[in-house]
């Protein structure tokens, strides 16, 4: 059986009113005009077959799922990314916000607590994390007890401590030979100033200018520069100076306390 073939348009069965000038006849693989149904459905299989290993074995590159080479993928994806931002579980592998941010609630209390019991052990480690966020939290606290007692110091709190800490940052440096950052020497001296917070919280419900007042605030200044010194001490391996150490941070401390009494 003979067939027709247009090498342009495909198949065309056999018309004897055509030419053959643009024709050329071959002999046709479907010796069965039936078979050829079935072959079509196979190559129609293999054509499905090829695409669902397509989709399947194609890495998703980007946000959202996009797969390249594949039509309508970032399309249809797009707005996903969009929501999975602005959701309550983000997108995927993205670190939490207070991370991001270097606040860690975790190293805030145990820091906290190391200040709160000076007498046990400095850990030498423990300011590997250098963070500001306890001594900002600490700081606007002081400032918002005195403004609650009648003060409105927050302009001399953060005035006092930024000129003590650059202060104290060139005098351990003087003294220490490993050196110290000024980070760092902010945020131990922030986190010690917990117990100046707990005094001007006490501002509030009493007058701390007489006599009660001022053994609270030299407990306060005392308790505020030996847990500074031992933080100092063991993070720079100074124990043999520890006194000279306590000296410029209790003057340190000793601004905030006169802030809170008179």
């Amino acid at each position: 059986m003979s067939v027709l073939f247009d090498q342009n348009n495909g198949y065309y069965d056999q018309q004897s009113s055509q030419t053959s000038d643009n024709l050329q006849f071959y002999q046709s693989q479907y010796a069965d005009p039936s078979s050829y149904g079935s072959h079509q459905h196979q190559h129609q299989q293999r054509s499905t077959s090829f695409h669902s290993n397509t989709l399947t074995s194609t890495p998703d590159i980007g946000y959202g799922g996009y797969t390249p080479g594949i039509p309508g993928s970032q399309m249809n994806s797009q707005p996903i990314s969009w929501l999975a931002a602005f959701s309550a579980g983000g997108l995927e592998g993205e670190p939490p916000l207070l991370e991001e941010l270097g606040i860690n609630f975790s190293h805030i209390k145990t820091k906290s607590f190391t200040v709160l019991n000076p007498l046990r052990p400095v850990d030498r480690n423990i300011m590997d994390d250098t963070d500001l966020a306890g001594p900002l939290l600490f700081c606007l606290a002081f400032g918002t007890f005195l403004l609650l007692s009648g003060k409105q110091h927050f302009g001399y709190v953060y005035g006092v401590a930024v000129v003590g800490c650059s202060t104290l940052y060139i005098i351990l440096n003087l003294m220490s030979p490993q050196g110290v950052d000024i980070p760092k020497t902010a945020s131990v001296l922030g986190y010690c100033m917990l117990p100046l917070v707990m005094l001007s919280s006490l501002s509030t419900l009493f007058v701390l200018n007489g006599g009660l007042g001022y053994i609270l605030s030299v407990l306060a200044i005392v308790w505020c520069t030996y847990s500074s010194s031992g933080f100092f001490t063991a993070v720079l391996g100074m124990n043999d100076q520890r006194f000279l150490v306590a000296y410029p941070v209790g003057l340190f401390y000793g601004c905030f306390a006169l802030m809170t009494v008179f």
